[in-house]
């Protein structure tokens, strides 16, 4: 990308200037974080003024959530009429069924329609759609 530098993955994350990052919003934002945050394992790093901010330990990506007053949930699978999804989250899990209960545990709930056998769709609860994903190995399994 123009006007970004490239850096030594072995240059201290702090000094790095390349960060990037996904923005959802919600009802409430920084509930939706600490939502996210379970899910994942990794810190809140921000939580200020209804936006928060979740990263994991290594890298330089994040998640961040915002509060929107006049949001609209999406609807999954899309339906004509309806709040389209924009986007959603993909995930690659270990253990489908572990992956699965604890979303559901933390407050995810599947979705109605399940397109693919190794692969999940999760409302987190703001209601945008996330995909837990299962590994294939190339043994195809």
């Amino acid at each position: 990308m123009r006007g970004r530098r490239s850096f030594d993955p072995s240059t201290d994350r702090w000094a790095r200037s390349d960060w990037w990052g996904v923005v959802l919003e919600a009802p409430d934002g920084i509930a939706l974080a600490r939502f996210y945050s379970a899910v994942l394992g990794w810190k809140v790093d921000k939580e200020e003024d209804g936006e928060a901010v979740i990263a994991p330990e290594d890298g330089v990506a994040y998640l961040a959530f915002q509060s929107a007053p006049d949001y609209v949930r999406p609807v999954w699978p899309s339906a004509e009429g309806r709040q389209q999804m924009m986007m959603h989250l993909d995930f690659e899990v270990d253990d489908l069924e572990a992956a699965v209960a604890h979303a559901i545990e933390l407050g995810a709930v599947p979705a109605d329609f399940q397109p693919q056998e190794d692969v999940r769709v999760m409302l987190d609860p703001a209601g945008h759609p996330f995909c837990l994903y299962r590994h294939k190995d190339d043994g195809g399994t």
